[in-house]
């Protein structure tokens, strides 16, 4: 990129890439837990109650520092890109 082009910092895409590799994180905790990690995840972002992930390689912390709502809009996103 030259000097005279103006770049553009898009903020999300750094969010999504960090919300994803949470998601991997806490996914391989639960199931290497033994627990069924869709479930585990869903019911936590269903009812927010933190009990549903294990506190395993500091999972429950992890998914907890990211809003559940913005969670929930990613996967929808990742979903309506995989099935176009």
């Amino acid at each position: 990129m030259s000097q005279e082009q103006t770049s553009l910092f898009d903020l999300s895409k750094i969010d999504t890439e960090n919300i994803r590799v949470t998601l991997k994180e806490v996914y391989s905790s639960l199931e290497e837990r033994g627990y069924n990690p869709t479930n585990q995840i869903v019911g936590y972002l269903i009812s927010g109650d933190p009990g549903y992930i294990s506190s395993y390689n500091d999972a429950r912390n992890k998914i907890q520092s990211i809003d559940r709502a913005k969670i929930v809009e990613i996967l929808l996103l990742e979903f309506q890109k995989n099935n176009k």
